[in-house]
């Protein structure tokens, strides 16, 4: 049984741990000298940690890839007010020593009221086709249980089993909230919208070891998936408005909202906006909760740079709390080069993210 969690980290700073995780990704970069050296992410269900391993790189070099899970030894310390993790030895784990549970995140909701909640809703339609359609989804058995675990994304946001159901049900709130004070926006088009904006990525992502891109996803992402999945049931309801069907389909291959961020239409009517910026909106204040609770043990209020954002982010929460009198004004840290390598890379500044 696993013992230590990347989430228990502060707990043993400057401490020799040994434990189990996932490879996430696995880069062989070279030292001033030459020689190779390994740079890892690692990974468990309570998050991911930053890994490098100096010595005696080339009797491992081979032994494993990534998704691979691997025992490590090695030391738990700080570079730049982030955990890492210095290896000292590595081997690959054992199909029988793998418990897969230990090792993918997974939302802390319980699944089967945020279940019901999406039921509800969808009880609520006042439209007879769309309300037909969504629960010609939910009653599928295969592709309910796939939507009960699926994550909304790979890294960006609810990055986490049960991720897509925690997001679609956020949106639905939200969104049935904004209704209100926009009479003009059909509600059941917009939630409708909300429900299938994602049901792609049952297909499109796979998350049995990690989390990583299916050959279908990668081929053909998930709005093209969603489109195919939407032929199939609109032909369980009949005399499905043929205008009504054109409506969905905008809604899912502009819901990125920007051609850069991979939509195939700008949205062009109120419902399609609408699902636009509160996709957006939600996925990029998870993103924000995720990553001030990675870094919940720093002092500073500032967090590391967040890659998906293009900036680093301030914990209001933790700016307005009390300090002492003595204590100096943080301020976000500028990035240095990684030890042992010639130089690093400049992070590329994004204006937003769409996954």
């Amino acid at each position: 049984m696993k013992e230590f969690y990347i989430c228990d980290c502060t707990r043993h700073e400057n401490k020799i741990i040994t434990s189990n995780f996932v490879v996430v990704s696995k880069q062989i970069k070279p030292k001033k000298t030459g020689e190779p050296y390994l740079a890892l992410t690692l990974g468990d269900r309570s998050g991911q940690l930053e890994a490098k391993m100096w010595d005696n790189v080339e009797e491992v070099l081979n032994v494993f890839e990534q998704d691979d899970f691997v025992k490590v030894k090695g030391l738990v310390n700080k570079y730049k007010n982030r955990f890492q993790l210095t290896i000292h030895k590595l081997r690959k784990l054992g199909e029988t020593e793998i418990e897969f549970s230990e090792y993918l995140p997974k939302t802390t909701k319980n699944v089967d009221e945020l279940w019901q909640s999406l039921a509800d809703f969808i009880a609520s339609f006042q439209n007879p086709h769309l309300k037909a359609l969504v629960q010609a989804f939910m009653s599928d058995p295969e592709i309910a249980a796939a939507y009960r675990n699926a994550p909304a994304a790979k890294t960006l946001h609810h990055a986490y089993i049960g991720g897509l159901l925690d997001h679609v049900v956020s949106l639905c709130r939200s969104c049935d909230l904004v209704c209100r004070n926009y009479p003009q926006v059909n509600r059941d088009l917009l939630l409708t919208g909300v429900f299938l904006h994602d049901i792609g990525k049952i297909h499109e992502l796979a998350y049995n070891r990690s989390f990583s891109y299916t050959t279908r996803g990668q081929l053909l992402g998930h709005m093209i998936i969603e489109l195919e999945m939407l032929q199939v049931k609109l032909a369980l309801v009949p005399d499905f408005p043929a205008e009504l069907k054109i409506l969905i389909e905008h809604l899912i291959i502009s819901h990125h909202g920007q051609y850069e961020f991979g939509s195939l239409k700008l949205p062009m009517f109120p419902e399609a906006l609408l699902l636009h910026y509160m996709d957006d909106l939600d996925s990029k204040m998870e993103a924000m909760r995720a990553h001030f609770e990675r870094e919940a043990d720093l002092e500073s209020p500032w967090t590391s740079y967040n890659a998906s954002l293009g900036r680093p982010l301030l914990n209001s929460t933790k700016f307005l709390t009390p300090k002492p009198a003595a204590a100096a004004e943080d301020s976000p840290a500028e990035p240095e080069p990684e030890p042992g390598s010639e130089s690093s890379e400049a992070t590329p500044i994004l204006p937003g993210f769409k996954s």
